[in-house]
C-alpha cells in the first residue's frame, strides 16, 4: 500500500512542493504525473538544480546553440521557457486556493545576495520576462535580501525568502513582510494578490550541529545529535503562530492580507543513521510547506505515516534548543556560517552553469 499524498492538504493542510525542476521533468510529463497523482502544488528550484538539469537533460540541447549576448542571458532563456510551463501546470492549483499555492520561484543570481538595490531591480525585472501570476522571486534572508523584501512586498511582487536557517533569520523576515504588506495596503494595494514563504533549511542544521556535538561527546551532548532542525522549525511554527495569528497581523489580516507560511527546505536526509523522513513526517501541520527533492517525495508516497504532528513535543523542542544553548552551541552562530556556505555552494554551482553554457556561447 502506497500514501495517498492528497491526503496531506486534505487533512492536514499543508503543500507538497517539488525542489526540482527540469525540461525533462516537464517534456516527459514527470510533474504533470506529480501534481496529478501526488498533489503536488508548487515548485523550487535554485542554481544547483539549474546546473544540473542544463548538463544532464537532452532537451536543452538544440537551444543552447541560440545566440545570446552573454552566458547569463542564454541560460535565462533557457530556464525562462521552464518556469514558463511549470507556471501553466500549475495554474490550476493556484486558481482553485484563489492565489494561495500553485507557485513556481526562481532564484536570483548568487552574485546578487549581498545588494540591496540590485536585487530589488532584478526582482523587477524577472518577473516581467516570465510574465506568471504564479511566479515567486526567491531571495536570500541576508540583510540585504531582507531589506529587499520588505521593498518588493511593498511593490505587490511576490517572494520566497530563501536560505534561512535559524530563528533569528525566521523573526527578522517575517518583520520584513509585515512592514513591506502594510505599506503596500497603505499605497492601495491589494493585499489577496501578494504572496510570500519563508524558507527554513533544515538537514544542514543537524549536520553542522552534530559536528559540534560529538566533539563536546559527552552523553549529554552525543543524546542531542540529529534534534536540532526539527526543535528549530517546531519553534519557528511556534513563531508563525505568534506573528500571524496575533493581535500583531490582525488588521492587515482583515484586509485580506496572507500569513507568510513557513516552507520547509533541505529536506532529504544526509545522515543515513536518520529516518529517511526525519524533515517530513515531524513537521506536517496546516499552513506550511514542505519542498521535496523526487528521491524525497518517492520515500514518503512509499512509507510515509500522514498526520498532524507539528504542535506534538513543542515543550520538548523549547528544552532541545535551551540544551543546545547551554552546551555553548550558538545557534545564531550556526545560521550565519550555514548561510555563508550555502551562499558559496549557490555560487560555485552558478558560475560552473555559466561556464557550461558559455562554450555554447563562444561556440
Amino acid at each position: 500500500m502506497t500514501t495517498d499524498l492528497h491526503a496531506l492538504h486534505q487533512e492536514v493542510g499543508q503543500s507538497i512542493w517539488l525542489d526540482n525542476l527540469s525540461r525533462t521533468l516537464i517534456h516527459d510529463d514527470i510533474l504533470k504525473h506529480y501534481i496529478n497523482e501526488d498533489g503536488v502544488s508548487g515548485v523550487t528550484s535554485n542554481p544547483s538544480i539549474f546546473q544540473k538539469a542544463i548538463h544532464s537533460s537532452p532537451y536543452y540541447r538544440d537551444d543552447l546553440r541560440q545566440s545570446a549576448e552573454s552566458a547569463e542571458r542564454l541560460y535565462e532563456q533557457l530556464v525562462l521557457q521552464d518556469l514558463r510551463m511549470a507556471c501553466d501546470l500549475l495554474q490550476p492549483a493556484h486558481h482553485a486556493s484563489a492565489g494561495d499555492d500553485g507557485w513556481v520561484s526562481w532564484e536570483e543570481s548568487p552574485r546578487l545576495a549581498k545588494d540591496e538595490a540590485a536585487t530589488v531591480a532584478e526582482a523587477r525585472r524577472l518577473r516581467g520576462l516570465v510574465q506568471r501570476d504564479n511566479l515567486l522571486i526567491k531571495v536570500p534572508a541576508t540583510a540585504q535580501g531582507i531589506a529587499a523584501l520588505r521593498t518588493l512586498i511593498g511593490e505587490g511582487i511576490s517572494v520566497n525568502v530563501t536560505l534561512m536557517f535559524g530563528l533569528d533569520h525566521v523573526r527578522k523576515v517575517f518583520a520584513a513582510y509585515q512592514q513591506g504588506l502594510a505599506h503596500w495596503v497603505k499605497q492601495g494595494g491589494d493585499p489577496r494578490k501578494v504572496k510570500a514563504v519563508a524558507s527554513l533549511f533544515l538537514s544542514r542544521v543537524d549536520t553542522l550541529v552534530d559536528q559540534h556535538l560529538e566533539k563536546i561527546a559527552t552523553p549529554k551532548a552525543l543524546a542531542l545529535r540529529g534534534r536540532a532542525a526539527v526543535a528549530m522549525a517546531k519553534v519557528a511554527y511556534s513563531v508563525y503562530q505568534e506573528t500571524f495569528h496575533g493581535e500583531g497581523f490582525a488588521e492587515l489580516a482583515k484586509a485580506g492580507g496572507r500569513p507568510q507560511y513557513l516552507l520547509w527546505a533541505s529536506t532529504s536526509t544526509k545522515n543515513p543513521a536518520y529516518s529517511d523522513l526525519l524533515y517530513v513526517e515531524p513537521l506536517m501541520g496546516p499552513e506550511t510547506i514542505n519542498t521535496l527533492p523526487d528521491e524525497t517525495l518517492n520515500k514518503l508516497r512509499d512509507h510515509g505515516q500522514i498526520a498532524n504532528r507539528i504542535t506534538e513535543g513543542m515543550d520538548a523542542a523549547q528544552a532541545t534548543m535551551s540544551q543546545l544553548e547551554s552546551l555553548g552551541i550558538d545557534m545564531d552562530q550556526v545560521a550565519a556560517q550555514l548561510q555563508e556556505e550555502g551562499l558559496a555552494a549557490f555560487s560555485k554551482s552558478f558560475e560552473e552553469m555559466l561556464a557550461e553554457v558559455g562554450k555554447a556561447v563562444a561556440g
